[in-house]
């Protein structure tokens, strides 16, 4: 083979030459070479072996006739952008996400031929997403946070703890200390920081009772064996800390529990496609993740510690889905609303994006959400079982925050609701609505309730409240 002086460069061909290979990509595209079919003259060009590249230009005219080449040829040996991607980076990590994406377009329209990496496509994602996060906190949009949150699963994962200790914070400010609860709960049964999981912990003391602070301590010592010790301490400092103080009726109605289950089956495999619509656009394929079968049988066995091992970085909707109700049985609802709601969004089956819908929906209950719960309710064909269940919990709730915000009819319109739907009322919520009809003062309708309480069974609670009634009684 003859290898042309090294002193050529591309660019010193003569002009006669260049015209005849003068390549510009303007006719149609099955007239023009693809990148592929350039690959053997960009070699040679590389190469400056000039009996190559004149015979591999030939070839190439036979074969697309309407192909001319550039003026110079060292145009040809770019294909792909080089500082460029540097560049973008570092817009990224400035935060610049519209000038980073504008970049990105330049460089598409520049080389035709490249790709955006997966990587690059999501950390401009991952960034935007972030931006939208802090704005929506900014805002003090809890809706709207945890909305971008569950599009974008990274954002409430233990290296980026802050965005839950944020989220939690925000709520605690909109007086919904039970949704703060559940988020600081995700955060010490998911990571394994030490510190981290500590410092969460003394978060939760703020909207804590002494049971619930205990249990949030129990989960980082079953977790943490080794660590107990420190644990232990922690608990006492803080439970010495809070002193001896009287449950209020407000906290008593803070203590009342959704009367949902622990732990949910997986409704239904999510296997089938519908094709009745076109489904959104969703970035996991539905099917694909090998991982699947083993996922299920954990679930199926109720060991939802393997399904979330076996579903890890989910790799389609299906697994997904699957990953959702292990999450939720974790009491993790933030990222099972994330995956409840890319299967609600995909092309499952009817009943699998309604069963999504149906986790979804506890999922905003588990974090006390109950507006954002019952409009998705509203939305939804449930069957009569997940739509009992899913209305008793919004009246369970929303008798609560009525009490909470003083509203002692409507709460016990509320309670006398889930009493009709339940055919019975739990003890602690009907001693919260005792105590609902003592603060508008039907005292008949109050000693009535505590009593029957008391007659049943005969607790601090239920005496507290008697001795209540009697001192106000005339």
């Amino acid at each position: 083979m003859k290898y042309l002086p090294r002193a050529f460069r591309p660019a010193t061909l003569s002009m006669t030459f260049a015209a005849a290979l003068l390549l510009h990509v303007q006719a149609d595209a099955q007239n023009a070479p693809s990148a592929e079919d350039l690959r053997a003259l960009r070699f040679y060009i590389e190469n400056n072996d000039e009996a190559a590249v004149k015979a591999e230009a030939r070839q190439l005219k036979l074969k697309f006739p309407n192909w001319t080449p550039p003026s110079n040829l060292a145009d040809l040996s770019q294909i792909e952008p080089t500082t460029e991607i540097s560049d973008i980076y570092t817009l990224i990590s400035r935060g610049d996400i519209d000038g980073a994406r504008k970049l990105v377009q330049q460089v598409s329209e520049k080389y035709p031929t490249w790709k955006v990496p997966a990587e690059m496509q999501n950390q401009l994602d991952l960034a935007e997403s972030q931006a939208k996060f802090d704005r929506a906190i900014s805002a003090e949009d809890t809706a709207a946070a945890i909305n971008i949150a569950s599009r974008s699963p990274v954002l409430m994962s233990c290296n980026r703890i802050n965005n839950i200790w944020q989220l939690a914070k925000l709520q605690i400010s909109n007086d919904n200390a039970r949704g703060a609860l559940a988020a600081y709960r995700q955060i010490v049964g998911t990571c394994t920081n030490t510190p981290d999981i500590i410092a969460t912990i003394e978060k939760a003391e703020k909207v804590t009772t002494n049971q619930q602070l205990i249990g949030l301590v129990d989960l980082a010592r079953q977790r943490f064996p080794s660590q107990a010790t420190t644990f232990r301490g922690l608990q006492e400092r803080l439970l010495k800390g809070r002193g001896t103080q009287a449950t209020s009726p407000k906290a008593a109605g803070a203590e009342a529990k959704p009367s949902s289950p622990a732990k949910l089956t997986t409704p239904k495999p999510a296997t089938q496609v519908t094709t009745a619509t076109a489904p959104k656009r969703t970035r996991l394929p539905l099917h694909g993740d090998r991982r699947l079968n083993a996922t299920r049988a954990a679930a199926k066995a109720g060991n939802n510690h393997a399904c979330l091992a076996n579903s890890a970085n989910p790799r389609s909707i299906d697994i997904a889905y699957e990953r959702a109700w292990c999450a939720y049985n974790l009491e993790r609802p933030l990222e099972a609303m994330a995956y409840f709601l890319a299967a609600s969004q995909s092309g499952l089956s009817g009943d699998a994006i309604r069963d999504a819908k149906f986790g979804l929906a506890l999922s905003y209950l588990k974090l006390d959400m109950t507006e954002e719960a019952a409009r998705i309710a509203a939305q939804t064909s449930y069957t009569p079982s997940q739509r009992r269940q899913v209305e008793a919990i919004i009246l369970n709730q929303r008798g609560i925050q009525a009490y909470d915000r003083k509203e002692y009819q409507h709460a016990i319109d509320y309670f006398d609701a889930l009493e009709e739907m339940e055919n019975g009322l739990s003890r602690d919520l009907a001693l919260l609505r005792g105590y609902a009809y003592l603060n508008i003062g039907d005292t008949t309708a109050a000693r009535k309730q505590f009593e029957t309480l008391n007659d049943v069974l005969s607790t601090t609670d239920t005496r507290k409240a008697l001795r209540i009634l009697y001192s106000q009684a005339p």
